[in-house]
């Protein structure tokens, strides 16, 4: 569609740049698919078919041919199915491989939403349980749940019926589906970044102020994400106004979101080395006490996951074509990319030791009760030679 949209755009400049614009017979025009030039009034002219249609012809490129009369342009002939026929039925064992593809990430998403909601009311149900840490830890898991259900909502509108034409189907509904998705997609890698730059910080003794740092945190995390996708939403309304917004192929516009999540990718890359050369230091048991190097040890080792399991397919990708290795693509980002919520609630929540500790005091009936009235919690102070446990837990 953008392609088209360049075409168009060049074929409708104004006719004093070509300087041959004939004073009878026909001007040039704009079929949707094809330019054709100006022409005298008898003139027939002959185009191939345009490249856009290259990728999806049955046969080699046909010719297509229109007469200038002192009317005008007459129809084309032989019409553009017949002269330029495309694959219009997808085959057998790609609606298959599709078919299988949207059965697997839906199960997937689904699986991750439902692990991902008893892991955030573990996390505030339990007051021990109530940190920064794990502050962090459930506003990523509200990420992976939003951008699930985006998924899921914008499959409903997308594919309501299918003999719909997905290169012409533009509605305010469709749209705002696929900008829900991107920028919980942004979201999810901005708290990702969170993670990553908190536990440097951690390590780095640098939290001094955690409650006003974590607010700051919140909002790098969900306004960074906003403002950029708002510039893409004004960006496509003004300039490229095309299907619903899902055709990202050649876009400029498309780096507004594609741009931020590369960088933080490439961040969280750069803060993955950093943790290994703070870690190969500070779990030096001469260096650390004993205590706090487990606690260390435990956040670290969730994070280190993370880090290479959520973005290394994503930047490599991203600097090939839009279109390229599609199948691998799509395997990486929806069948595999369906569980990193499922995950992300294993790592940080059901294998988390303190989480398991308050669970078994609770199943044996110790007096912890379940969301009880809240007081403030104390935040986590590091020390020059480790980090200091304010509460029992966090």
């Amino acid at each position: 569609m953008t392609e088209l949209k360049k075409k168009e755009a060049e074929c409708l400049q104004d006719p004093e740049e070509h300087g041959n614009e004939t004073a009878a017979g026909c001007k040039r025009a704009w079929d949707k698919l094809l330019c054709w030039p100006e022409a005298d009034a008898g003139d027939t002219l002959a185009l191939p078919c345009p490249n856009i249609l290259f990728h999806f012809m049955k046969e080699p490129a046909g010719i297509v041919k229109r007469n200038c009369t002192k009317k005008g342009w007459s129809d084309p002939f032989p019409p553009y199915h017949i002269a330029c026929p495309v694959e219009d039925e997808i085959p057998l064992d790609e609606k298959s491989y599709f078919s299988t593809i949207k059965i697997i990430y839906t199960v997937g998403y689904s699986v991750s939403i439902t692990s991902l909601i008893i892991a955030v009311t573990v996390l505030i149900a339990f007051r021990r349980l109530r940190c920064p840490r794990n502050y962090i830890h459930v506003q990523l898991f509200f990420t992976f749940i939003l951008k699930a259900i985006a998924v899921f909502i914008k499959d409903v509108v997308l594919f309501q019926e299918e003999d719909i034409d997905h290169c012409s189907f533009s509605t305010t509904e469709c749209k705002i589906s696929v900008v829900f998705c991107h920028y919980f997609m942004m979201t999810n890698f901005m708290w990702l970044l969170v993670e990553a730059l908190y536990l440097n910080c951690l390590l780095l003794s640098s939290l001094s102020h955690g409650r006003r740092y974590f607010w700051w945190l919140v909002l790098f995390g969900w306004g960074f994400p906003m403002l950029f996708t708002l510039i893409w939403i004004l960006a496509k309304f003004y300039f490229e106004d095309t299907a619903c917004w899902d055709i990202n192929q050649g876009s400029p516009y498309w780096w507004l979101i594609k741009g931020p999540i590369i960088i933080s990718v490439g961040v969280n890359f750069v803060l993955f080395i950093n943790i290994i050369r703070i870690l190969l230091k500070k779990l030096d048991p001469r260096q650390i006490n004993f205590n706090n190097s487990s606690q260390y040890r435990r956040l670290s080792r969730s994070t280190l996951l993370l880090i290479p399991l959520f973005g290394t397919h994503y930047i490599v990708f991203n600097f090939l074509p839009e279109y390229t290795s599609l199948g691998v693509r799509l395997y990486l980002e929806l069948c595999i990319g369906s569980f990193q919520g499922f995950i992300v609630a294993v790592l940080y929540c059901f294998l988390n030791q303190e989480v398991q500790t308050e669970i078994r005091r609770r199943w044996h009936g110790k007096k912890y009760g379940l969301m009880p009235v809240w007081r403030r919690t104390r935040w986590t102070v590091p020390s020059s030679s480790g980090v200091k446990m304010t509460t029992s837990v966090c």
